[in-house]
């Protein structure tokens, strides 16, 4: 059993090809749910999420740590699905969460421009000069999200274990190429690799829930053991920890924690040389 990861440009087929392989293996196909799942769990509107994605970078400044609480949602969101194994998740972001993983086959799926934009012209009743606009503003707006969220150009041929390019290959090609490969003894699920993954989806869903308070902790976890670390003015930090320990007290997997808070020293304004 095994996680893939199908990223993919609109139009590209990519989520055809998912779906079908869910099919042939019967695992659970997941895209957009991963984000109304991140809205539930952590209180953050979906509206927000929706336009994280859809909209220029620069909308998660306008919220209180906008950035990290985005990332750290999303990817508690999404290593809670991991967790379950047996899925496979479409869209963007997937590869990122997954590139330690060992039973993680990641998968990019690209097509011809013009088969792209064949396909928005009949979709949105659109001019070919208008399709070709609107496809090549959603590639390099997917493309900057990536870097400025992850420092990572999705488009990047070694990101993925495959790259298959919808054409003379077709979509039950593609499908059935990964349902190959992925059943290779490689991509089977060890225990070791299940609890690290389980490992995994707990630190983050800790650190998503103490982000409003703390945006530059760090959070492990191992066997339902939390380890939190973050940094602090000594005046702070009774009141942090307290506060923190009711949060990490309340989530369902934490069997016991230990939060540490180092001295951060506060910078002088003085200036060192005249």
């Amino acid at each position: 059993m095994a996680i893939i990861t199908i990223s993919r440009g609109s139009y590209s087929k990519g989520k055809d090809v998912a779906k079908l392989v869910a099919d042939k293996l019967g695992y659970r196909c997941i895209a957009r749910e991963v984000l109304l799942d991140a809205s539930r769990d952590f209180n953050i509107p979906e509206i927000r999420l929706v336009r994280a994605i859809h909209d220029a970078p620069s909308i998660l400044d306008r919220f209180t740590h906008g950035k990290e609480k985005y990332i750290a949602s999303f990817r508690a969101a999404m290593l809670k699905q991991f967790a379950q194994d047996n899925v496979v998740y479409h869209g963007l972001a997937g590869h990122f969460f997954v590139q330690d993983i060992p039973h993680a086959l990641k998968v990019r799926i690209i097509a011809d421009m013009e088969d792209r934009v064949r396909t928005e012209m009949e979709r949105m009743k659109l001019p070919r000069e208008e399709a070709l606009r609107i496809l090549k503003s959603d590639d390099e707006e997917r493309r900057q999200w990536s870097q400025n969220l992850y420092g990572i150009d999705t488009t990047d041929p070694s990101l993925y274990d495959m790259v298959i390019h919808v054409r003379k290959i077709t979509v039950e090609d593609a499908a059935d190429m990964i349902c190959r490969v992925v059943e290779q003894e490689r991509f089977r699920t060890s225990k070791e690799a299940q609890k690290a993954v389980e490992d995994m989806a707990l630190a983050a869903e800790v650190k998503a829930a103490l982000i409003d308070i703390k945006s530059d902790v760090e959070v492990k976890a191992s066997d339902g053991f939390v380890r939190v670390e973050t940094r602090a003015p000594v005046e702070e930090q009774k009141e942090l920890v307290g506060e923190m320990e009711k949060i990490v007290k309340s989530i369902p997997g934490v069997k016991n924690f230990d939060i540490k808070v180092l001295q951060r020293v506060k910078r002088s304004s003085g200036r060192l040389f005249p």
